[in-house]
């Protein structure tokens, strides 16, 4: 059975026109005999309406309910894509992730999926049912609905292509496909025809909105190629494939960037064995991700400098838990906000020497100066002042040629 898993995001399915359409491009793939499982988010904008509604009721809203909120927006676009299919003629029902059922552990909100029971929906596809599926949820346990992070649809389409042995999994979204840098900021970014999953799991975590970081990491592991296209446009999307399916001829593939860092240093911790953990401890407890880790060792070899960046809406809680945490010590602590980080990714930069120099040299003929570096065997990421990034994206854009 030859079967194509077509996930569509919040903006394909973000009105009643854009869900007519999702259902003319089901057609297509049913016209090219393929066996489809459609999976879809909620409409654009549904989600964070609930959240904030969530918000005005409590502080501190229940984890399981808040699961049960957000995930009922899902529900509403897979039954109008359904009920679209429907009158066209086709036999097509929408599925909750409770009822394939689609089984997941860990903490709420933030789940993942470790089986999709496959009976139902083959049974389904062999009688020539067309089946819609919720992406961004399924059910623990204790028979609670759970959701996966946000963005998480993206992780149900692939997890679904890898249980039923999909031949193909597409995203379609609202762009063309993964470019070389964020159009909106460059015109002159460039649509990559291939990307590895390394340099697509590096591009989502440093900036990159295209794809969940998390999924890209199950297509990885599960060896799944994903395409990456257009709902809108016809046209050929990114292929996110293994590296020995892409012909390594350019140093880098592309630039990314954030814009919701801050950064925190620790001037004179008093150094001893486990002091690091004991910084990061409570902050991992909370939930607060943590993001370029430098150490500078004072003269005197009994202090140390700490420095790491992390997201901004979590300076204030962060702050408190340092001075608050009886573990360690330290002489003050500087906050400071509106700093981002730039990134350029690329295997090609594992066999090419002189790409650092590279780096620093565009950046410093824009007199951009940097805060922190960080560094992988393929990406090299600086904090910078935010101020900065459009111009910082544009020299390396332009230094290691990417629009060509």
């Amino acid at each position: 059975m030859k079967i194509v898993v077509l996930k569509f995001g919040g903006t394909s399915v973000g009105s009643i026109e854009r869900i007519k359409k999702v259902a003319s491009i089901i057609q297509r793939y049913l016209k090219k005999k393929y066996k489809v499982i459609v999976v879809s988010s909620a409409m654009s904008g549904v989600t964070n309406d609930l959240i904030k509604k969530s918000q005005k009721l409590s502080k501190n809203f229940n984890s399981s309910e808040y699961d049960v909120l957000v995930s009922s927006g899902e529900q509403i676009s897979c039954a109008l894509i359904s009920g679209r299919l429907n009158s066209l003629g086709f036999k097509s029902r929408s599925w909750l992730g409770w009822q394939v059922p689609i089984i997941t552990e860990g903490d709420y909100k933030k789940s993942r999926i470790i089986k999709i029971f496959k009976n139902n929906i083959i049974k389904y596809i062999r009688s020539g049912g067309i089946p819609v599926i919720t992406g961004f949820q399924g059910i623990n346990s204790d028979q609670r609905i759970t959701t996966l992070e946000r963005g998480g649809s993206d992780a149900s389409a692939i997890m679904l292509a890898k249980f039923f042995n999909a031949e193909k999994c597409i995203i379609f979204t609202d762009v063309k496909g993964v470019f070389t840098t964020d159009p909106n900021t460059l015109h002159k970014a460039k649509k990559i025809e291939k990307i590895s999953y390394e340099e697509m799991l590096e591009m989502a975590s440093l900036g990159a909105k295209v794809m969940q970081p998390a999924s890209i990491q199950d297509a990885r592991l599960n060896r799944i190629n994903v395409v990456v296209k257009s709902s809108f446009k016809n046209k050929p999307g990114t292929l996110i494939t293994k590296k020995k399916n892409i012909s390594i001829n350019r140093i880098i593939t592309g630039v990314s960037f954030t814009k919701n860092d801050s950064k925190i240093t620790l001037l004179g911790v008093v150094d001893k064995p486990g002091v690091a953990a004991s910084i990061f401890e409570p902050l991992s407890m909370n939930a607060i991700n943590v993001d370029m880790v430098v150490q500078n060792i004072s003269a005197d070899g009994r202090h140390t400098d700490l420095t790491f960046t992390i997201k901004s809406e979590d300076i204030k809680k962060t702050e408190k838990l340092l001075r608050n945490n009886k573990k360690i010590k330290f002489q003050n602590i500087l906050l400071t906000r509106n700093v981002s980080k730039v990134s350029i990714i690329g295997v090609g930069m594992i066999t090419t020497p002189g790409v650092t120099y590279r780096m620093f040299k565009a950046l410093s003929k824009q007199k951009i100066n940097i805060q922190v570096i960080s560094t992988s065997e393929i990406k090299i990421s600086v904090l910078i002042d935010k101020r900065h990034v459009k111009r910082a994206v544009k020299a390396l854009h332009e230094e290691f040629k990417l629009e060509k």
